[in-house]
């Protein structure tokens, strides 16, 4: 089975967790998949010191939704903005679960797959540095570090991933080993 059969199998069996937003701020991020050299890999950034939060961070291409856009747009647009990929490249095959950040923000990821080649421009004032992360990063338990902490009141477990000289970790780690574990139960 390739990629976006996969992926589409797992999303379709998911029962996805949605959470109200209430007041809180909402914002989306584009979990971008693709394959080099045969192997699936996400499209991962490393943030500047420049940006307002989450400084020298990797974390997916996203951000704040807009007055009138869906938060798939701001997913879309937000990926333009950082990195330079042009909707019309990108197939979303899905919303997955919702998630809050430790700021409070209501954040929505959602799955898309890029087919072909395509190249990168990154906003300089926000993307230090785009990488390129094989899933088998993610699949190595070697690779896991979990951190118990008490965020806004509350104990959580923080996932954590070595990639060469990075470390991703927080709100796309997370997202991450749910992903390719909800990927793992599509599997027959």
């Amino acid at each position: 089975m390739d990629l976006p059969e996969r992926i589409l199998k797992a999303l379709a069996r998911l029962q996805p967790r949605r959470l109200a937003a209430g007041n809180a701020p909402e914002a989306a991020v584009l979990m971008l998949m693709f394959e080099a050299d045969g192997e699936p890999c996400f499209l991962l950034t490393r943030r500047t010191h420049e940006v307002r939060t989450h400084k020298g961070q990797i974390s997916f291409p996203g951000g704040m939704k807009l007055a009138g856009e869906s938060l798939q747009q701001t997913a879309l647009r937000e990926t333009y903005e950082e990195v330079g990929i042009d909707a019309d490249l990108i197939r979303v095959l899905g919303r997955f679960h919702d998630y809050r950040a430790i700021t409070g923000h209501l954040v929505a990821p959602f799955a898309g797959l890029i087919a072909g080649r395509f190249t990168v421009t990154p906003q300089r004032s926000e993307v230090a540095e785009v990488l390129t992360v094989p899933f088998a990063i993610f699949q190595d338990p070697g690779r896991l570090r979990t951190e118990r902490r008490v965020l806004n009141g509350i104990a959580q477990e923080i996932y954590f991933y070595r990639y060469g000289s990075h470390e991703i970790w927080g709100l796309t780690a997370h997202i991450i080993k749910d992903f390719l574990e909800a990927l793992q139960a599509a599997e027959p």
